[in-house]
């Protein structure tokens, strides 16, 4: 009788199946964030875990968590309930709060590209990064919400409120980086 040993599955640190485990972990986090929802009375958008997700995975991983985000978006287009609340689908793309998905983009961008040149090494220099996302999320958002019917004024209903907790998640996704980075061998 031949003896047989099972076999070892191993996923290496660096190796293709290696990126894609990261990037499509990076967006399961950001859709479980999303489920973090407070909506507010006065405004189409909601207060959420998002931007703390996107800011983490965007800093930790570089360009694939401009990866992540992009599959993030593209699996919420494809009808998964990732959005906000559980939502999905074009219908979400195009809403009041579809500026701020594709913001999410292109805070990806900026963060992750400063990141791969060292700005996720010093506290001061993420929270840098991570503030130019923001902005980016803001601009984005607010450009895509002024076409929809508001009751109140549009910084009102898309910026002011949200301030506050968007500094709070910032804050936070900067001090969880080198949690992150253990995570992903970095």
């Amino acid at each position: 009788m031949i003896a047989t040993r099972p076999i070892a599955f191993v996923v290496l640190p660096g190796s293709l199946l290696w990126k894609v485990v990261l990037v499509l972990a990076g967006s399961a986090l950001i859709a479980l964030a999303a489920q973090i929802r407070f909506p507010l009375p006065f405004s189409p958008v909601p207060v959420t875990g998002q931007t703390f997700a996107v800011l983490l995975v965007a800093a930790a991983l570089g360009r694939l968590g401009l990866a992540s985000v992009v599959a993030y978006v593209a699996e919420g287009a494809g009808g998964l309930p990732v959005f906000a609340g559980g939502g999905s689908g074009v219908a979400t793309l195009t809403g009041p709060t579809g500026g701020y998905l594709a913001g999410f983009v292109v805070a990806a961008a900026i963060v992750g590209w400063a990141a791969e040149r060292g700005w996720d090494r010093h506290l001061v220099t993420a929270l840098a990064a991570m503030f130019l996302g923001e902005v980016a999320i803001y601009v984005c958002g607010l450009a895509w919400l002024a076409r929809f019917p508001l009751p109140v004024p549009l910084l009102d209903a898309g910026l002011i409120p949200f301030i506050p907790g968007d500094l709070f998640k910032m804050v936070l996704a900067a001090l969880a980086l080198p949690g992150a980075w253990r995570l992903v061998r970095r």
